[in-house]
C-alpha cells in the first residue's frame, strides 16, 4: 500500500541535515559534495554565533531593555537545538509549584501552531492578544491553535494556566493581570532575554551534551557552550550510569550552579483517541512499530525496547511536524500488515494526531515523567529559594 501523502522536501532536507550535525563523528567520511556543504554551513555558523554574541552583548550593557515583571519568573530551557526533554521538566517545575500554592502560568511561543500570516500581522495593525491555551480551570484551545507542547502541558496540569505569544512580555503581563498568575515559567526561555529572568533553569542532555561543538546550522548549539555559566540550576537529563565525565565538563563552565541528575522514565501507554490505560508491562512479548515527529526518535524506540517490545518498522518525520490523516492511515494499516501488536506514538505526537472512529490496529502513545536520580536536595531548595522560606517543607 502507498502512502497517501508524503513528507514535505523541506522535511527531507533538514531530517538528513540534522543526521549529519547531531553527533560528533556523525559527517565523517562523506562525499565531497556533502563535506562542501557542511563547509558553507560552518560559515553561516561562525555568521550566527557573532550575532549571538552582539545581542548578548547588547542586553548586557542594558543598550536592549529587559522587562521585569514583579513576580517570580523560572526560565526554563537549553544551549542546544531540540531533544534535552524539556517538557516533562517544565511540567515537574509547575506541578511542585502549584502543589506548594503558587498560582502558576506557563508562557511558551507555541513553536510550529498556526499563526495569523504575518502580512495580515502588519497591515492590520492589530495588537493581538496572548492565545488563552488553558486559564488553569478549562482548556480552551487545541494543539493546532496552541501548539502541540502548550496544549499537552495544559492537558496534564490542572489548576495551572498556559499562555501564548511571541512577546512572553505581553503574555507575562495578560497571566498576571487577567489571570491572578504570581509565578511564571518560561517555557524554552534561555534565549528569550527581552523579559527578565528570576531563576535560569538549564537542561543539557547527559547522551550529546553539547553535540559537534558548533554552533547552528553547522551544529546544534543555539549559543556557546560556556554560556550555562549564566545557569542557576542544571538538569542533566537521560542520565544512564556514569556521567561524571560530563559533569566535569559542565563544571569548567559553571562551578556554582546546583546540578539534578534525571531521567526520563516512561510511566504508562494510553490509546490515543480513548485514552484507555494499559499498564508498561503490556509490552513484554509485544512487536510493536513507531511513529514519531520530535528531535531525538532513538531514546523513544530503545525505550520500548528495554520494556521488553521487539520494534520491527520505525517512521520518522522532523521534529513538530503536522499529520495528515493519510499519513497516519499509512502508519496504521502498515502495522496491521506486518502483523504487529500496536503502533505505538509518543505523547507529544498524539496531540497532532487526527482523529480516527475505527483502527485496524491499536493506537497507543507512550507517557513520560522525570525521575530525579541524584540531586532531589537541590530541586528542594530551588522551590524554597523561589517562593519559600528555606525552613518550609516542599511536596514533590
Amino acid at each position: 500500500m502507498r502512502r497517501k501523502s508524503r513528507e514535505s522536501r523541506f522535511e527531507r532536507i533538514e531530517n538528513y541535515l540534522v543526521k549529519l550535525i547531531q553527533e560528533k563523528g556523525a559527517d565523517q567520511n562523506q562525499p565531497f559534495s556533502i563535506r562542501l556543504l557542511l563547509n558553507l554551513l560552518k560559515v553561516f555558523s561562525f555568521i550566527f554565533a557573532s550575532i549571538v554574541s552582539i545581542r548578548y552583548f547588547l542586553y548586557r550593557t542594558s543598550i536592549l531593555k529587559r522587562f521585569p515583571l514583579g513576580i517570580q519568573v523560572i526560565s526554563i530551557g537549553n544551549v542546544t537545538a531540540g531533544g534535552t526533554g524539556k517538557t516533562p521538566v517544565t511540567e515537574i517545575f509547575a506541578r511542585t509549584l502549584a502543589a506548594n500554592g503558587r498560582k502558576v502560568a506557563i508562557l511558551s511561543r507555541g513553536y510550529r501552531r498556526k499563526e495569523t500570516p504575518f502580512w495580515r500581522r502588519v497591515f492590520t495593525q492589530v495588537i493581538e492578544q496572548p492565545l488563552v491555551v488553558s486559564d488553569g480551570k478549562h482548556i480552551l484551545l487545541d494543539a493546532a491553535t496552541g501548539g502541540d507542547e502548550p496544549y499537552m502541558l495544559a492537558s496534564n496540569l490542572p489548576g495551572v494556566a498556559v499562555v501564548v505569544d511571541r512577546n512572553r512580555v505581553k503574555a507575562g503581563r495578560y497571566a498576571i493581570k487577567r489571570l491572578g498568575c504570581d509565578t511564571l515559567i518560561l517555557d524554552d526561555g534561555f534565549q528569550y532575554q527581552k523579559l527578565k529572568h528570576s531563576v535560569e533553569v538549564v537542561l543539557v542532555d547527559s547522551t550529546n551534551p553539547f553535540g559537534n561543538g558548533y554552533m547552528l546550522p553547522r551544529g546544534i548549539l543555539r549559543e556557546p557552550a560556556r554560556h550555562i555559566k549564566r545557569a542557576d540550576i542544571i538538569f542533566l537529563t537521560k542520565c544512564r550510569g556514569d556521567v561524571s565525565a560530563i559533569v566535569d565538563e559542565i563544571r569548567r563552565h559553571n562551578k556554582t550552579a546546583e546540578i539534578v541528575e534525571c531521567n526520563h522514565s516512561p510511566k504508562t501507554l494510553k490509546d490515543v483517541w480513548s485514552r484507555e490505560e494499559f499498564p508498561l508491562d503490556w509490552l513484554q512479548g509485544k512487536t510493536c512499530c513507531t511513529l514519531s515527529g520530535i528531535a531525538s526518535p532513538k531514546g523513544f524506540e530503545n525505550s520500548l525496547r528495554r520494556l521488553g517490545s521487539k520494534v520491527i518498522w520505525c517512521e520518522r518525520y522532523a521534529d513538530h511536524h503536522r499529520y495528515e490523516p493519510g499519513e497516519i492511515l499509512y502508519a496504521l494499516n502498515r502495522t496491521a500488515d506486518m502483523g504487529a501488536d500496536a503502533l505505538i506514538t509518543t505523547e507529544k505526537d498524539a496531540v497532532r494526531f487526527p482523529r480516527f472512529e475505527t483502527s485496524p490496529v491499536k493506537c497507543l502513545y507512550l507517557r513520560i515523567s522525570i525521575e530525579i536520580l541524584k540531586g532531589s536536595e537541590n530541586f528542594s531548595d530551588i522551590i524554597n529559594r523561589i517562593c519559600f522560606n528555606r525552613n518550609t517543607q516542599v511536596k514533590i
